[in-house]
């Protein structure tokens, strides 16, 4: 009977053996070139070597074209729409660092040195402010011809106004206006003021106003230089708030004789005071009779009129006697009382 037991193959010849390890050596230095471990895998694809990452590419590329201050990473290549690579080109190579331009200067072509800064214009999304302990500016001064001559509401209204007081007939106007509820400016003057100070108090109970017309009256005052105009306004103004006691307001001053110029309506405007004028004038401090000055104020008058009197300086009996024709006849017309515009 023929033995069965399997045939062991037959040891290979000297020419495989030699093939074989020929093969072997081509795979070792292959996978060297490569940085592999081994090749021939059973997928049949390459593994990396120990060491070598996995993890994708970062893109570290700058967004304005200019050079970073370290290496630039590869990035992987896209594909295009037909599914094929977008770029075979090599890893970029890092370039070498170069200094920026400091903000505000123009970025220098090719490395080279910053050139000179560039100006650019900043449009401001909010007001300007004054810094902190700027002063503020000088208010812009009072210009000419602002004298007032017309009553602060307007229409048929009216402003009485009395000068030179207060004196021996200031009583009597005040009995007159209180019997027909009118109110009325006192434009005193300083050292008569000092010298009454209980008339100015009654002038201020009965609800009336002040009115500064300086010190001693100088005419022309217009003509005054500079420091007197400045002493015969504010030493005025102060004495006739000393006697009117804590409280006393002074709204205008009037120059006598009507003498207004720039320099002191400067000078009322900074001390807070407006220049006081007059529409309608009978000068009763002549003393041309009550019929006169009756008849002057009722020819003058037109709505929103200042009419000018005196309470002071003088004999004002006309004063008083034209006052008590005119008060009823104001009223008859319609007219209601006002104070000079400020």
């Amino acid at each position: 009977m023929p033995h069965s037991a399997t045939r062991r193959p037959s040891p290979p010849t000297r020419t495989a053996l030699t093939a074989r390890r020929r093969l072997v050596a081509g795979c070792v230095v292959a996978a060297a070139a490569l940085g592999l471990a081994a090749c021939g895998t059973a997928s049949g694809a390459l593994q990396p070597t120990a060491g070598v990452s996995t993890q994708p590419p970062i893109t570290l590329a700058p967004t304005d074209g200019r050079p970073t201050d370290g290496p630039v990473a590869t990035v992987a290549p896209t594909p295009d729409s037909d599914g094929a690579p977008a770029s075979t080109a090599p890893p970029a190579v890092p370039k070498p660092h170069t200094p920026q331009a400091p903000a505000g200067t123009s970025a220098p072509p090719h490395g080279g040195t910053p050139s000179t800064p560039v100006t650019t214009t900043t449009v401001a999304t909010t007001p300007a402010t004054t810094p902190a302990g700027t002063p503020a500016p000088p208010p812009a001064p009072v210009k000419p011809g602002t004298v007032i001559g017309s009553t602060a509401s307007g229409g048929r209204t009216v402003a009485l106004t009395f000068d030179d007081g207060p004196g021996p007939a200031t009583g009597q106007i005040l009995d007159l206006l209180a019997q027909y509820h009118a109110k009325a400016t006192f434009c005193e003057i300083g050292q008569n003021a000092a010298a009454n100070p209980a008339l100015v108090k009654r002038v201020l109970a009965a609800g009336h106003r002040l009115c500064d017309h300086s010190v001693h009256h100088p005419q022309p005052f217009a003509k005054l230089p500079h420091d007197k105009a400045v002493y015969e306004i504010s030493a005025a103004r102060d004495m006739i708030v000393k006697a009117g006691g804590p409280g006393t307001r002074v709204d205008w001053f009037r120059a006598p004789g009507g003498g207004f110029n720039a320099d002191n309506e400067q000078i009322t405007a900074s001390l807070g005071m407006s220049s006081l004028g007059w529409s309608v004038d009978p000068r009763d401090w002549s003393r041309p009779g009550v019929p006169a000055i009756v008849s002057t104020v009722q020819k003058q008058l037109k709505p929103g009129g200042v009419i000018l009197m005196h309470d002071g300086g003088g004999d004002r009996t006309q004063s008083v006697a034209a006052l008590k024709q005119l008060l009823p006849w104001l009223v008859a017309q319609g007219y209601t009382f006002d104070w000079p515009a400020e």
